[in-house]
């Protein structure tokens, strides 16, 4: 049994982690500790949302589930720190958990795209310009090249768990283009796991997506790589083929 425990941000699309777990049966469990703050997609409540104090509460509800790694569900709340600012986030999350692995979505992203080759990207983000654009930075300094991004302007997490999964595709299949190798989909709040194949069947190329990522970054990170036909290509990948970053930190 692998423990892969979630500090995920207020309530919206929480129930993909069940869902993940339903697939995956016995050898995952996927535990959830909310924190909370205000879940504006603007700078600085993003920053509040991620601070120490609060992944640390998260750290701390965790505990007694004993898990194997720790994950900051949130993408918008840690790639809103910078590169460099989302390493030592981390960094306080698995010193919080009693240096346990650790890591966040938005590596979870570059390690992904790393995992399948992809180099060149499309972002179909449902947040403002303004955020979307610090994703799109905090990419290339993993590597990763952004050809396409398209922002939709909304402005709460609540309002992204509240998309149906017909808006969902629509506002990924409308991102993306012919030259990229992949579409991102980086909101921990839209729920996406159950819609991955139908999107990758839609546009022909992989998909990768916030609570799917976190959850294949939380299984890696753990040694215990899985496969599932229902995730995408992410997790299509053969274990042996996983390149070996051990955390978010010293891997990259």
């Amino acid at each position: 049994m692998t423990t892969i425990g979630m500090v995920y941000p207020d309530h919206a699309a929480e129930d993909d982690y069940p869902f993940a777990e339903r697939l995956f049966g016995s050898d995952v469990r996927l535990p959830v500790a909310h924190i909370y703050g205000t879940d504006l997609h603007a700078v600085p409540e993003l920053l509040d949302l991620g601070a120490p104090q609060r992944l640390a509460e998260g750290a701390r509800q965790l505990v007694e589930h004993d898990p194997d790694v720790v994950m900051w569900a949130c993408t918008s709340g840690s790639f809103v720190y910078g590169w460099q600012g989302a390493g030592d986030q981390v960094a306080g999350l698995s010193d919080a958990a009693g240096g346990l692995p650790a890591s966040s979505t938005s590596f979870a992203f570059v390690h992904a795209a790393r995992a399948l080759g992809v180099r060149t990207v499309a972002v179909a983000a449902s947040y403002p310009a303004d955020v979307a654009a610090l994703f799109v930075d905090f990419l290339a300094a993993g590597g990763i090249e952004v050809a396409a991004m398209s922002s939709h302007d909304v402005d709460t997490a609540a309002e992204v768990g509240r998309m149906t999964p017909e808006a969902v595709t629509a506002l990924a299949n409308g991102c993306d283009r012919p030259e990229v190798d992949a579409l991102l989909v980086p909101d921990t709040a839209m729920r996406t796991l159950a819609l991955v194949n139908t999107m990758e069947e839609r546009i022909g190329k992989p998909v990768l997506t916030a609570n799917q990522v976190t959850v294949w970054e939380g299984l890696r990170l753990a040694g215990s790589p899985l496969t599932s036909d229902s995730l995408g290509s992410l997790f299509r990948i053969s274990p042996n083929d996983i390149p070996p970053d051990n955390t978010a930190v010293e891997g990259i």
